[in-house]
């Protein structure tokens, strides 16, 4: 039995601000297709009418884009989604540069970096949030020491990683940088539980994601790697890495700024604190 479209967004927790993010998404994507036309062509020109056109569609990118599509608008929040797509556009494009500008990876079109690949930061990061509130959900019985245990030994792992990888590049300030802001972001992470699922969270998206890029040679790392697993591993840790700014950003800035000015206007906010705050207006 299908289920009624109203079943449907209540099952999905679809709401108003949900249907207002795909339409965003679908948007950019437009934009991304009309400001950069010649890849595009490039990209369609590889069809070969010789062929089924079944056999020559790229499911793994379809069924990434479906995934996502779905996941963003679950629990979509306008005033929290915002505030992650903002840090997630600036933490991306960080990153961006950085990789292309040691060649750490490069993208087929030589540009480091490319302004059209930013977008896809903050929209696996919205997708990475909904995930983690599934495994929170779905681990809800499992002890919070279980996991805080695993902390460690799965984020310094990552690290050593890190540094193994990044080993050509150690004399490059730029590394240096994110070897630190990575380490500061393990050291101090909040609370373990939530950083440990953001983490799986990311890595699990990024593995898809990284496989379709290096297979399809849109981007190439220095190993040859297809995907190697510094790469799948990294997205765990900048989605961690975004959560992680977002929530100091959010104290330094709305709880000792923002809500004081509002409060002198009587305006009183909550801050909800945690991996995941929000603002929100007292009733009244």
């Amino acid at each position: 039995m299908i289920p009624s479209r109203s079943r449907l967004s209540e099952t999905l927790r679809w709401n108003r601000t949900s249907y207002f993010l795909l339409s965003a998404f679908l948007a950019v994507i437009a934009l991304i297709i009309i400001v950069w036309w010649p890849l595009a062509q490039e990209y369609l020109a590889q069809v070969n009418p010789a062929y089924p056109i079944w056999i020559q569609v790229d499911w793994l990118l379809i069924g990434i884009f479906l995934v996502m599509s779905i996941l963003i608008m679950m629990g979509a929040d306008l005033r929290t989604d915002t505030w992650i797509v903002l840090v997630a556009t600036v933490g991306g494009l960080t990153i961006e540069a950085w990789g292309t500008q040691t060649l750490l990876w490069t993208y087929y079109t030589s540009e480091r970096p490319p302004l059209w690949i930013v977008p896809a930061w903050p929209i696996a990061t919205l997708a990475i949030d909904r995930v983690t509130r599934l495994l929170n959900t779905l681990l809800r019985r499992v002890p919070d020491l279980w996991l805080e245990r695993l902390f460690l030994p799965a984020l310094g792992g990552f690290y050593l990683l890190m540094i193994y990888f990044t080993r050509l590049m150690l004399n490059k300030p730029f590394t240096l940088t994110a070897l630190a802001l990575c380490a500061l972001v393990i050291l101090s992470p909040g609370r373990k539980r939530t950083a440990l699922l953001i983490f799986i969270a990311g890595a699990g998206l990024g593995y898809f994601l990284e496989l379709w890029g290096t297979t399809r040679e849109c981007w190439t790392y220095y190993t040859r790697e297809t995907p190697p697993l510094f790469a799948v591993l990294a997205h765990g840790m900048a989605a961690l890495a975004f959560a992680r700014t977002g929530s100091l950003v959010y104290e330094v800035v709305i709880q000792r700024r923002v809500a004081p000015w509002l409060r002198a206007r009587r305006k009183p906010i909550i801050f909800t604190g945690g991996d995941h705050e929000t603002i929100r207006e007292e009733p009244g």
